[in-house]
C-alpha cells in the first residue's frame, strides 16, 4: 500500500533552478540514507556560511577602500585592482584575494544546500568554485604595475602574464556562474540587476582595454563591484528559508 505521506514537498524558500515544470528538485546537500547531514541540519548550515559570505563580501570592500587611500595611492580610473597588491601594504590585497576565494566557496555551498539538484545549480556551482580558484592564484602571482605614462593591463613578465591569465579567466568563469544562477532565481530583482551592472562592468572593461584604457580601472570596479552585490544578495535570499522567491 502506498504511504503518501512520505512525500515532501522542496521548500518554498529557495530558488526554484528547475529541472522540470514543477520546479521540485532535491537538494545534494541534504542526505537521506546514512548520511550526516539531514533536513533539519541543511537550513542552519545554509544561514552559517551565507553569513560568512556575506560577511567576506563587506571586509573585501572594506579592504580595498582602506588600501586605495594608502600609498602608494593608486588610482580607482586608470590602475588594476590588482595593483593595489604592489607595495607596502600588498599583502592585504593578497589576502584579501584570498578571502574572495574562500567567499566563493561559501556561495558554493549556499547553493548546494539551498537549491534542487539540477544542471543549472551544478553548472553555476563548478563555474563558482572555478572563479574562485583564479581568485586565490592572484594572491601567489603580483600584476605588472604599469609604468608613469601607461594605461591599460599589459604584463611585461611571465608572472604579470599568468596574473592577467587567471584574472581574466575569473571574470568570465564567474559572470557566466551568474548568468546560469540567475535565471534559476525566479523574481529576485536585486539579484538580476546586479548581475547586469556585473555583465555591463565587464562589457565596459573589453571596450577600455581596446578604446579607452585610461579607464580600466573604472570599468573593472563597476564589475567587480557587480559580482560582490549579486554574491550578498544572493546568499542574502538564500540565508532565510522561510523568504518567498
Amino acid at each position: 500500500m502506498h504511504n503518501s505521506g512520505n512525500l515532501r514537498r522542496a521548500p518554498s524558500g529557495s530558488p526554484d533552478f528547475r529541472g522540470g515544470r514543477d520546479g521540485v528538485g532535491k537538494s545534494a546537500g541534504v542526505m537521506r540514507k546514512g548520511g550526516r547531514m539531514n533536513s533539519r541540519d541543511a537550513p542552519r548550515t545554509r544561514r552559517v556560511f551565507a553569513t560568512a559570505a556575506m560577511a567576506l563580501v563587506v571586509l573585501y570592500v572594506l579592504v580595498d577602500i582602506v588600501l586605495q587611500l594608502l600609498p602608494p595611492h593608486y588610482s580607482v580610473v586608470t590602475d588594476a585592482e590588482s595593483d593595489l597588491a604592489v607595495g607596502p601594504f600588498g599583502w592585504a590585497m593578497q589576502v584579501n584575494f584570498v578571502a574572495r576565494a574562500v567567499m566563493s566557496g561559501c556561495v558554493v555551498v549556499v547553493v548546494t544546500l539551498g537549491t534542487p539538484d539540477t544542471w543549472l545549480r551544478r553548472t553555476g556551482s563548478a563555474l563558482l568554485a572555478v572563479a574562485g580558484l583564479c581568485s586565490a592564484a592572484l594572491a601567489l602571482l603580483p600584476t605588472d604595475v604599469n609604468a608613469a605614462g601607461e594605461y591599460g593591463m599589459t604584463p611585461h613578465t611571465a608572472v604579470g602574464f599568468a596574473h592577467v591569465v587567471f584574472a581574466t579567466s575569473g571574470f568570465l568563469a564567474v559572470i557566466a556562474a551568474m548568468a546560469v544562477l540567475t535565471r534559476g532565481a525566479g523574481r529576485q530583482r536585486a539579484v538580476l540587476a546586479l548581475f547586469l551592472v556585473a555583465l555591463a562592468g565587464l562589457v565596459l572593461l573589453a571596450l577600455s582595454l581596446t578604446l579607452a584604457p585610461q579607464a580600466v580601472g573604472l570599468a573593472e570596479r563597476l564589475c567587480l563591484g557587480g559580482i560582490l552585490g549579486w554574491a550578498f544578495a544572493l546568499c542574502g535570499t538564500l540565508r532565510n528559508p522561510a523568504e518567498p522567491i
